[in-house]
């Protein structure tokens, strides 16, 4: 008993220390995007700094503003797709659970005037995804589920989807991690060298105590890319497996 509690708080030390790592793969997808905004009424608003800066600052009056022209003109399909994909972009971007509700909120009202759109599917997922880990809420975490298979109905070979699918699995409380490997394999029948879904992966069968296959996926990411940042957190987190076991 002594030696599975020390291998238990090993084990979270070590996944806390990864805690930073996983935020960043889940979050700074909608950083990116963020910066790519196409949303004319987004672009328009201040922007604090010099005239290349990549990031956009605006002011909760500017964000209210828009949101009320979302709610005066609801059947707008056009203004609450932009406006709510464009609102997740920049809530991700400074991660802002509130924000990020909020977008969801109206891009749910652009899914009940077009159902069938992928772009409004995949933010539902997206958003409903950041709800969750923010707030730890595995709600969100089921809604972003049902958001993504509409979009993997779609597109079943969208590898981002699938693995962001899988994560939720991975982040909700208790995970279901065998539904999170599933995903993950399938991702990497996809793409084998898909870097996120490998790192989440060994996460996964670490948990599972599945040391030797989670080495196995770990060299597979040395060859997708020796200088991932994650290698090294995962190293420890495998060898700490290891011990574990072997207690």
């Amino acid at each position: 008993m002594p030696n599975k509690s020390i291998w238990i708080s090993f084990f979270a030390v070590v996944v806390s220390f990864i805690g930073g790592f996983l935020l960043a793969n889940t979050l700074n997808r909608g950083e990116i995007e963020a910066n790519r905004a196409e949303n004319d009424g987004l672009k328009t608003a201040q922007v604090k700094g010099t005239q290349n800066s990549p990031e956009l600052t605006l002011t909760s009056e500017e964000i209210k503003t828009k949101i009320a022209q979302a709610d005066a003109n609801q059947n707008n399909f056009a203004f609450q797709k932009n406006l709510g994909l464009a609102l997740y972009r920049y809530g991700s971007m400074k991660q802002d659970p509130e924000l990020i509700s909020e977008s969801a909120r109206i891009l749910q009202r652009a899914f009940d005037l077009d159902p069938a759109d992928f772009d409004i599917q995949t933010g539902l997922g997206n958003a409903y995804f950041d709800v969750g880990y923010f707030n730890k809420d595995n709600e969100s975490f089921v809604k972003s589920r049902e958001y993504y298979g509409k979009a993997l109905a779609k597109r079943p070979g969208d590898v981002e989807i699938r693995t962001d699918q899988g994560i939720t699995y991975f982040l909700q409380q208790p995970p279901d991690l065998e539904r999170a490997v599933g995903e993950f394999e399938k991702s990497l029948a996809i793409n084998p060298k898909h870097e996120k879904t490998l790192q989440f992966l060994i996460q996964s069968l670490v948990k599972q105590n599945e040391t030797g296959k989670a080495a196995y996926y770990l060299e597979q990411l040395k060859k997708a890319n020796a200088d991932n940042p994650s290698i090294t957190e995962l190293s420890m987190l495998l060898d700490g497996g290891r011990v574990g076991l072997k207690k």
